[in-house]
This record gives C-alpha cells, sequence and structure tokens, in this order.
C-alpha cells in the first residue's frame, strides 16, 4: 500500500510530517509519487495566516474530485481534474484522507462536517493515532474515532529516509502569548523533550549519515527539559536542563561520538529568552552554525508593547551588539510585520531606522494578517490592505539592498559548505549552503552531493554566491 503527504507551514510541520511517515515506514508502506495513486494521503496544514488556511480549502476540493475518479468503474478517466486524469484500470481505489496539523487543530470539530472528503482530522494532541489509522485502511475497516484528549508526545524520530539534513523537534508549544499569533491555541502550552531523548535521536541521526540537524521549537530559547528523563514526561520533577546547557552537551556529545553531524542550527529563537550565556556557548563551539535567525517583529516601542513582545527597542539593539561582539561573523535574520492594528508612519519609520542599525542578511517579511480568535483581531484602527502592502513593499526594497550589500562583504573567502544538489541551471553545478545559511553554486561532481566541502566565495549572483571548489 502507498502514502503520499502534502506539508504546509514551518519547519515543525516538515518534522511531524517525517514522524508520521517512519510509521508507514515501519509498516513496510511504500511512498506514492503522486496523490493520484495513493492509498492514503495526509495534508500537514498551517493556520498562521488566512492565506494559508484558503489554500487548504481549495486542495480540498480538488480531492473531493480525485475521490470522485478513484471511484469510478474500471475504465473511467476524470474530465474534472486538469492534471489529475486516472485511468482505474482494475475497480474502484478507495482514497482515504488525513487532515493534520494546526488548522485540523483550530476546526477540530467543525472540518469534517464542512468538508466530508476528509476521512480523518488529527488534531495536534492525537498524531499518536496514526497507527490506528493505518491498520483500518490496511484492513479496510470502518474509521476508527479518535481521542483528541491526549496529552502531547515527542515522537523519536523526524527524519526523511535518505535525507542528509534532519529536524529535530525540542520543545513544543508557546507560554507567550503574542497579541497577534495563534500559534498558542492551536500547539498548547510549552512542553520541553528530556535531554536523553534529543541525545538518542541524534546518535540515529548520526548512524544514517546525517550532515545537519536544525532544532526545532515554537521558543527554542525557553526549553527547559529534564537532564534525565523518558519520552512525554514532563511532570516537572527532576532538575531542568535549560537551552544553552543544553547546546553545551549537544556540542560535547557530538564531539565525543565522533558524529559526521558537523552543523546544529536552531529556531526560533525570542529575543527576550536569548541569553549572554548561549552567546558564549555558540562563540566557543564550532559545530553551532554562525547563523541566528532573531525575530523582531517590529521596530516600534508602542507596536512591540501593542503585539505583547516583552522587549523594547533598545533591549534588542543591545542584544544584537552583544551576539555580535562574541561572534563577529554571524549572519542576523528576522522576521518583520508591517501594518499591525494602530500602526503609524513614525512607526514604520522605525522599522527602517532598526533595520539600517541591525542591517539583516536577509528577512521574512509579511503584512499582519487578523486570526480570529486573537487579541490583535479586534483592536481598533485596523490598517487597510493598500496600505499595509504599500508599507510592506518599502520594507522588502530595503531589504532586498541590504542582502546584496551584506552578502557582497563575504566575497574573497574561502568557507565550509554543505552540497545539497544539482543545480536546476547547470548539470554541472552543485548549489550547497554556508555555515550563515547563504546559497552558493560551484562547479562539481554530483558525488559531493551530502558532503562538506571548501568553496572560495568569487562573486555575488543575486542572492546566491559563484564560487570554486577548493580541493
Amino acid at each position: 500500500m502507498t502514502y503520499f503527504f502534502e506539508t504546509y507551514g514551518c519547519q515543525m510541520n516538515q518534522a511531524e510530517s517525517a514522524s508520521v511517515e517512519q510509521l508507514f515506514i515501519a509498516r513496510r508502506w511504500e511512498k506514492s509519487h503522486s496523490a493520484q495513486t495513493a492509498d492514503i494521503v495526509v495534508i500537514n496544514t498551517c493556520s498562521v495566516r488566512t492565506t494559508a488556511e484558503n489554500r487548504i480549502f481549495g486542495r480540498l476540493g480538488w480531492y473531493a474530485g480525485l475521490k470522485a475518479v478513484r471511484s469510478c468503474e474500471p475504465g473511467a478517466k476524470s474530465k474534472s481534474l486538469e492534471d489529475a486524469v486516472l485511468f482505474v484500470k482494475d475497480g474502484p481505489r478507495p482514497l482515504t484522507l488525513v487532515v493534520m496539523g494546526c488548522m485540523a487543530e483550530r476546526l477540530l470539530s467543525t472540518l469534517k462536517q464542512d468538508y466530508p472528503v476528509i476521512d480523518y482530522v488529527v488534531g495536534t494532541f492525537a498524531k499518536q493515532q496514526f497507527g490506528s489509522i493505518i491498520s483500518a485502511v490496511e484492513k479496510h475497516d470502518t474509521p476508527v474515532s479518535l481521542d483528541d484528549t491526549e496529552s502531547y508526545r515527542f515522537a523519536p524520530l523526524s527524519y526523511e529516509p535518505g535525507a542528509f539534513t534532519a529536524f529535530v523537534p525540542i520543545m513544543h508549544g508557546c507560554n507567550n502569548f503574542c497579541t497577534y499569533c495563534i500559534v498558542p491555541y492551536v500547539r498548547g502550552r510549552e512542553i520541553s523533550r528530556p535531554v536523553s531523548d534529543i541525545l538518542a535521536e541524534l546518535d540515529v541521526l548520526s548512524s544514517y549519515g546525517v550532515k545537519e540537524v536544525t532544532l526545532l521549537g515554537q521558543n527554542v530559547n525557553s526549553y527547559s527539559g529534564l537532564r534525565e528523563g523518558k519520552t512525554g514526561d514532563d511532570s516537572g520533577s527532576g532538575e531542568k536542563c535549560r537551552f544553552p546547557e543544553l547546546m553545551q552537551r549537544i556540542a560535547d556529545h557530538l564531539r565525543k561520538t565522533q558524529s559526521p553531524i558537523g552543523w546544529v542550527r536552531f529556531i526560533s529563537s525570542h529575543p527576550k529568552d536569548l541569553s549572554d550565556e548561549l552567546i558564549d556557548v555558540i562563540a566557543r563551539e564550532p559545530v553551532l552554525c554562525r547563523h541566528i535567525h532573531l525575530p523582531v517583529q517590529h521596530g516600534s516601542d508602542r507596536i512591540l508593547k501593542a503585539m505583547n513582545r516583552k522587549y523594547t527597542r533598545a533591549e534588542y539593539l543591545s542584544l544584537v551588539a552583544r551576539i555580535r561582539d562574541r561572534i563577529p561573523d554571524v549572519s542576523l535574520t528576522t522576521d518583520i510585520m508591517l501594518g499591525f492594528p494602530g500602526e503609524t508612519e513614525d512607526d514604520v519609520a522605525d522599522v527602517i531606522a532598526l533595520m539600517w542599525a541591525v542591517r539583516y542578511e536577509t528577512s521574512f517579511m509579511y503584512y499582519y494578517n487578523p486570526r480570529e480568535g486573537t487579541p490583535a483581531c479586534t483592536m481598533p484602527a485596523q490598517i487597510p490592505l493598500a496600505v499595509k502592502k504599500e508599507r510592506l513593499q518599502r520594507i522588502i526594497d530595503l531589504q532586498l539592498e541590504m542582502t546584496q550589500e551584506e552578502m557582497a562583504k563575504r566575497t574573497g573567502r574561502t568557507v565550509k559548505v554543505l552540497a545539497e544538489s544539482v543545480s536546476r541551471d547547470s548539470k554541472d553545478e552543485l548549489i550547497g549552503k554556508t555555515e550563515q545559511d547563504e546559497r552558493v553554486a560551484f562547479a562539481s561532481p554530483p558525488s559531493l552531493i551530502g558532503s562538506f566541502v571548501q568553496v572560495h566565495l568569487d562573486a555575488l549572483s543575486g542572492n546566491t554566491f559563484r564560487g570554486k571548489l577548493v580541493l
């Protein structure tokens, strides 16, 4: 039997899709090349913005058409799906459609009722019940009932077979309640994974030859896992390990075990929780990448307070100064939101001034998108869409200019690069990334994919370095 995943949204969703995929692999299912021929399709959804949910609603309509085709008599052909024409050669082929992720949790009680094409809606806290779904499909049983009252549990492994990079969730949920954000409502409160479980997963990934891992959490800096404990044990008993200590223990463990993992990254960070102790650990441990994604969201103290971000502009800039002082070769990236309720042109000017002060290498920039159930959704002085888009475009234009200037400073250096794939522009070139998470194109045989290599950065083309392999 075969399965197929569609994953939307953040890196945590990618990790959770990979962890569920491990259940299919353990049952000897095969990965389908397309949704049209799979026995189960799993859509892992995002709920951060309305546009993300609207895209899923569109896909559900597409799957309703596909299910109709799959129930046809032998030889029938779809005329309603432009790119999903399917001939049913051996009679009807049932399709089981599963929707999981943040949107599934947010609409847990209504989604299946509104979209009967869905067979299962799996909320944030019910992913461990996928085994029952798989068994029901294997036995052609009637759909099983799911218990959405269970507590969150970390999967033992979040790995995509054959990959040389991997995500490792270390904590889940968020306690910050930024006024614009729906994450605490769909992910729940913060839960941290025991240190021993994290190190055990790193050992498995090392055995698979993984070269780079990214530690994941809605707020990794607030990690507080048991120094000793078992998966799912968040009872509060036992000594807790904070994030800087975890990073040091990971670095020590990888060194002791002579792991092939050469780079460790982490996302996402909350500025209020990124400590000087963590900065010092990154500065002294070569395995920890000199790249920090530090979401600022805005540059105005008034808007930051309205967002409930719990730091001021001055505190953020002081943190940036300490990072740059201890880690001179660090690259800083961020998230910036324009058009928050009540935002004025003076507030936008504060964002621009902060960007010039920090000089981010890249930014994820977006305009405020109201999410039902969050405090910001009902705040007065909502900004018209046209104004939000115009303000956002100014920020984008500035960041594009800044990115070029900051990346150009790195040309002429020879740097460590992880070769990732063959370039789409030339079969004789590979695309890799630097420790600072920058893209590099360089001539190289495909045999080096998945390896660390030395590359001289010759020039900058757009946002991609052109380099030469150093043998």
